[in-house]
């Protein structure tokens, strides 16, 4: 890896040296777990198991590389909320204003995506 390239998309294996191309530009070994989550997207604040739980190194390396990176998620969500809001069975305009139109928030204090009806 590079600091002025973009990353190689992550996969599960990424925090192992010799799965490939996840070696860290300047020294001499793989990414952390940390570094990937970063890559990612997610805070660096972003707490994937609650402190008094066990830490496996490689259950949390699938759930970081599984992960879809959060603007793109994000991304996603609302493209699908605005089509959701546009659409109706047969497109009339009374219909869709009488429509709840649904926004989504992200708390940052729990990381978790929130759906609500604004009518």
């Amino acid at each position: 890896m590079a600091w002025d390239k973009p990353s190689p998309s992550l996969t599960t294996q990424f925090y192992g040296f010799g799965n490939g191309r996840y070696g860290h530009p300047d020294q001499d070994r793989a990414i952390s777990l940390r570094e990937g989550a970063l890559l990612q997207g997610f805070p660096a604040d972003y707490k994937f198991v609650e402190t008094s739980n066990e830490v496996h190194f490689r259950k949390l390396g699938r759930l970081i590389g599984n992960a879809v990176p959060v603007k793109l998620g994000e991304v996603i969500g609302k493209t699908i909320i605005e089509h959701a809001n546009s659409c109706t069975p047969d497109n009339s305009v009374t219909k869709r204003l009488k429509q709840p139109k649904i926004e989504a928030k992200l708390d940052t204090t729990s990381q978790k995506l929130h759906l609500e009806d604004q009518l």
